[in-house]
């Protein structure tokens, strides 16, 4: 694979060469930029510099030529230095050597390939730590050389000689363990570290250039550490996924952990993890140092061909309840539970530490044993076990409480200065204003958790007049308060005051306190008819047997001012008070009228007995194009037919109604249409003419269909009157038609009977005569035959 990009090489040069064939020296003919991209073509090849000038003189290039091509190369890199500027060397980063082993698959859950259960199984503390994704432990090969690194084949060695003279070597050990530079003998480096394969190296270079790193020299050497080899590590045991890997040769344990899916959390140990190099163990891996302290001293660093090897555990216990990560752990011989427990976080805030539960396998059975809080320390737990810490129970070992009227209610504790209810209520800076004096309870709590009252006199008690009652824990003390013993008090306030509303009761509170704070009276109010209704609560003597409330008048004025006598009246609680309005205090209340009248527009309502008549007056008369057959009155949305013709002629007739709130009265223009509608053959819409009746209309409209009512037919004029079609003996008198009407004809039942035709009827006829005849015939052939 590596002759292309050498033929490559070799014909650029060639190229070159013979562009300047005819020159003495072909390094010389060659620009600076010409001598960096061949340069760079090679090194990303994976060509070394040794190769390169092998190729070279294979080719016919002379030893001059190439060592005119390094100084070149040199005088490049010192000016690239000078300047700023990346050398050609930095341009090729540190990178890994070979293709790495890849972790087989994401281990989401090391056991979710096999399992399809939906039991949630207990924690194994750890067995996450290699199933993200985000946590890989790959190496990071921006570092520096590590110290102690341990030099291989198929690593590469950066060579950097500055001062006085200028070079740069990258040397790729080979598989034999030697690198080579310049026309020097081979090193041997495989297998020493970092820093003696560097004064091996020097030690070989001083022989073409002499005293190097030598004091007062002015030559110096480094050597770094290149491209990284890959090792192959095996993992065996108890991992998830066995089997050799190829890794960096930065790797560390924790990487090839990694790879491998970490110890199977079935059977594999997390604290007992060998790394074998040369049949012999050189580091026992305890992962939970690194769980718990984040302690990485056993992540080291592999070499080639370690072994890695994952135990059977030893010994798992399984911490459940009030720890802070209930998990199974993995004791290690000479811990005890202290430890376990230490692995769990410790204790919860709500834990119950006094003992915890042991459930353990016989050989037969389970046993369970309770642990103190003084053998933990000491307690060496075995496989299997179960450890279960509880939560402390809801209750108080010291509690007493005090509620109700004291000053400061609350929970206290029961102890050397609250030994009684009297010392309670002393510690809770004694009792309110409002307490109830003749009553209060203690709550205990009985042996079976039942609830006991014990009522006592507060006030007796507080005064030293009657015994103290001791308090035991769980004991609950509560002081009644008045109010809770009564009805909540309040005075409403109702009628023309600007905020009617339902107040708490107030001592020494008047009732022109009240209608103030309702906002005082309202424009339409009488103030001078105020009363008060009040419940009947003691004093009878003066009720009779029917009254159920007591009525209370007061006058006051504006100025919210009583007379003196009244001034003393105070309200009492749930008195109601009203306030009247005035018999003549109205809001305005308007009718519409519209329509061709002098002064359309709204009219408020003067009196209760207004009426249509009234309001005609006051628009101002009517225009002349007025059609007063046609005027519509409204009232809530509803047309109410009126003759307003009538109504000015004589406004005594039934039909001037009384004006209410929202009426509307519409005079309209007069209308020359006439609407024909129902059981026609043509419903149409025709302009009136005079003396035009009821019947030219209908004939207007096509003539009755064949299942029209005749008899039914009827008129509606403009103003919303009907009229309809009147019949006497066999003459019949229809409605009279004036402008904007609308005739309508009903429509009757539709039957399958038709008329006969004229034969048909001369064929009935016929019939029944003969049917005459013969019955006659009949008839008389019988009086004969009885005569």
């Amino acid at each position: 694979m590596q002759q292309l990009p050498v033929l490559f090489f070799v014909f650029m040069l060639l190229i070159a060469s013979a562009a300047f064939a005819q020159q003495p020296s072909r390094a010389d003919q060659l620009n600076d930029e010409q001598i960096i991209e061949f340069y760079q073509r090679a090194q990303a090849s994976g060509l070394t510099e040794m190769q390169i000038e092998q190729a070279a003189m294979s080719q016919g290039y002379t030893v001059s030529d190439i060592a005119k091509m390094r100084q070149r190369m040199a005088k490049i890199k010192q000016q690239s230095n000078r300047s700023g500027q990346l050398s050609v060397d930095t341009l090729i980063n540190r990178a890994q050597q070979g293709s790495l082993s890849q972790r087989p698959y994401a281990l989401s859950d090391s056991l979710n390939m096999l399992r399809r259960d939906t039991v949630r199984r207990p924690y194994i503390f750890g067995s996450s730590l290699f199933k993200g994704t985000s946590l890989t432990f790959e190496p990071n090969l921006r570092i520096a050389t590590p110290r102690n690194y341990v030099v291989g084949p198929d690593d590469e060695l950066v060579v950097e000689i500055y001062g006085n003279s200028s070079e740069s070597f990258r040397l790729p050990v080979s598989p034999e363990g030697s690198v080579r530079m310049l026309n020097l003998a081979p090193i041997f480096v495989s297998g020493l570290t970092i820093e003696q394969a560097e004064q091996r190296i020097i030690g070989r270079l001083r022989q073409a250039y002499q005293g190097l790193n030598r004091p007062g020299s002015g030559t110096y050497a480094s050597v770094t550490l290149g491209n990284i080899r890959s090792i192959r590590v095996t993992l065996v045991g108890e991992v998830l996924v066995p089997g050799t890997y190829t890794i960096s040769s930065l790797a560390t344990a924790f990487n090839a952990l990694y790879l491998a899916g970490g110890p199977n959390p079935e059977t594999g140990s997390f604290r007992d993890i060998q790394v074998i190099r040369n049949n012999r163990v050189i580091r026992t891996i305890d992962l939970y140092d690194y769980l718990l302290r984040a302690d990485k001293k056993d992540d080291i660093r592999l070499l080639d061909q370690d072994v890695i090897r994952v135990n059977d555990y030893g010994v798992r216990v399984e911490v459940l309840g009030q720890v802070k990560r209930p998990a199974i752990y993995e004791v290690k011989p000479g811990e005890t539970l202290k430890n376990v427990l230490g692995f769990a976080g410790g204790f919860t805030d709500r834990a119950y530490t006094f003992s915890l539960t042991l459930r353990r396998n016989t050989p037969r059975e389970l046993r369970i044993s309770t642990i103190t809080q003084e053998q933990i320390a000491a307690f060496v737990p075995q496989s299997g076990d179960r450890y279960t810490i509880g939560e402390i129970l809801g209750r108080y070992e010291n509690r007493v409480q005090l509620t109700g009227a004291v000053m400061r209610p609350g929970d206290y504790a029961l102890g050397d200065d609250i030994t009684s209810v009297r010392s309670l209520i002393s510690r809770a800076e004694g009792l309110r204003k409002d307490a109830f004096l003749n009553r209060a309870v203690l709550y205990r709590e009985r042996e079976n958790m039942d609830l006991e009252a014990i009522p006592f006199d507060v006030g007796r008690l507080m005064r030293n007049e009657t015994e103290d009652l001791p308090l035991m824990r769980q004991d609950s003390v509560h002081i009644y308060a008045v109010r809770d013993l009564r009805e909540p008090y309040y005075v409403s306030i109702e009628g023309a005051v600007n905020r009617p509303d339902t107040l708490p009761f107030i001592s020494n509170l008047t009732v022109t306190d009240l209608i103030a704070l309702a906002g005082g009276f309202q424009e339409g109010a009488t103030p001078t008819r105020i009363e008060v209704a009040r419940r009947i609560r003691e004093d009878t003597t003066k009720m009779t047997g029917r009254e159920t409330v007591q009525i209370f008048q007061f006058a006051i004025d504006r100025d919210l001012q009583l007379q003196p006598s009244e001034a003393r009246f105070l309200l009492k609680p749930f008195d109601v008070v009203y306030v009247r309005t005035s018999p003549r205090y109205e809001l305005q209340q308007n009718v519409a009228v519209f329509g061709e009248v002098m002064h359309p527009g709204n009219y408020a309502i003067e009196s209760r007995s207004e009426r249509i008549s009234d309001v005609l007056r006051r628009v101002g008369g009517l225009k002349p194009e007025a059609f007063l057959p046609g005027a519509r009155f409204s009232r809530r949305g509803t047309v109410i037919a009126t003759d307003l013709g009538a109504i000015l002629e004589d406004p005594g007739v039934p039909g001037n109604l009384l004006l209410e709130v929202g009426d509307s009265l519409i005079i309209p223009k007069r209308p020359e249409v006439v609407t024909i509608e129902g059981a026609v053959l043509n419903p149409s819409t025709v302009g009136f003419t005079e003396g035009f009746n009821f019947r030219d209309y209908v004939t207007q409209a096509g003539g009755y269909t064949d299942n029209a009512r005749h008899k039914r037919s009827y008129i509606v004029y403009a103003n919303g009157l009907k009229d309809r079609t009147k019949r006497f003996l066999f003459f019949r008198k229809y409605p009279k038609v004036e402008p904007g009407s609308r005739v309508i004809v009903p429509f009757g039942p539709l039957t399958e009977e038709r008329r006969l035709t004229p034969g048909e009827r001369v064929g009935l006829i016929t019939v029944i005569g003969t049917m005459t005849v013969t019955l006659a015939t009949a008839v008389l052939n019988l009086a004969r035959l009885f005569q």
